[in-house]
């Protein structure tokens, strides 16, 4: 039995968010990670968190209600895409982007509301690239940032850690709390690549200054080049800042696997790196540790790596 309650959440209308024949944020990255997970026996002792969708007023929270309105026109009208060619779009795709949006603020509920010591989501489309005010890279609304805002405005927490590890810099989480000294925004992607931000120079904007935190890494690093950043850059910052709730946005396509970059960690790498993060939560923010599914676009290892993900979270699976 696991030691830890991990509250996972999942839900079927992900799949109806449709990109298109080749579009690598698929739906099949939900199924191919639920089918690896059925059969784990430690998997079926997880709570299964139902999500709400966000509310107008939750997603208003980190982004304009033009752009929301102009989201849920563009999808409704058929149109292939928002605001950029990569962001395909369907009808239904604004409803799915609410659900998701309201994974964070579900598993909050479940954590402060003593259901579940941390949570998983397993959602779609990912979120860490949506701007106040645009769509971008796969990303219509900024997952982590609605539940970041939400911990702080209905639980009353005061400060808020994120750590991205997605290979693909966070820009739109970055931009939204580079200004806010009560959220932490720590990013560990590769450099120079898509967006083409998050060099180590971005530390912060005026009050914000410090608060931000990038550890760019070159094509080709591996899992000691990120363990090394974690043991003197990210582990440090964190001590120091010592969070209230810890959120990773959960990005799985530094796998040296993966297609769409190249990063080189492991599996194994994954799960280190998800036992740091919850000495970190249990240090400061008494366990509260929130994950949401970021990228990872190859279908096998990503399966693989959110299985070593929970597997730790859960302490089902030793790191």
């Amino acid at each position: 039995m696991p030691n830890m309650r991990t509250a996972f959440l999942s839900d079927a209308r992900f799949l109806d968010h449709l990109t298109g024949e080749g579009h690598p944020e698929r739906p099949a990255r939900v199924t191919a990670t639920e089918a690896r997970l059925a059969p784990q026996p430690w998997f079926t002792t997880l709570p299964k968190v139902p999500i709400e969708a966000a509310s107008l007023e939750q997603v208003e929270s980190v982004h304009s209600l033009s752009y929301i309105r102009r989201a849920e026109a563009v999808c409704g009208s058929g149109a292939p895409f928002l605001d950029t060619p990569d962001v395909a779009v369907c009808p239904a795709s604004f409803e799915v982007a609410l659900l998701a949006a309201g994974a964070g603020p579900s598993m909050a509920r479940a954590v402060l509301g003593g259901e579940a010591d941390n949570a998983f989501a397993l959602l779609r489309p990912p979120g860490h690239h949506a701007e106040h005010a645009a769509a971008m890279g796969f990303c219509v609304f900024n997952n982590a940032a609605v539940l970041a805002r939400h911990l702080q405005r209905v639980h009353g927490l005061d400060k808020i850690a994120i750590l991205d590890w997605d290979v693909h810099h966070g820009n739109g989480t970055q931009h939204l709390f580079e200004e806010d000294p009560s959220v932490f925004y720590a990013s560990l992607h590769q450099y120079p690549y898509y967006p083409g931000t998050g060099s180590a120079s971005e530390t912060g904007v005026g009050r914000g200054r410090g608060t931000t935190l990038n550890c760019p890494m070159p094509a080709g690093a591996g899992d000691s080049a990120y363990e090394r950043a974690f043991m003197e850059q990210i582990l440090p910052a964190l001590d120091l800042y010592r969070p209230e709730a810890v959120i990773v946005s959960a990005g799985f396509d530094a796998h040296r696997d993966d297609p769409l970059a190249d990063i080189q960690l492991s599996t194994g790498c994954y799960r280190w790196m998800t036992q740091r993060m919850l000495e970190v939560a249990d240090q400061h923010a008494g366990g509260r540790l929130f994950s949401l599914l970021e990228g990872g676009y190859n279908l096998d290892r990503l399966a693989e790596c959110v299985e070593a993900h929970l597997g730790v979270l859960s302490e089902s699976v030793k790191a």
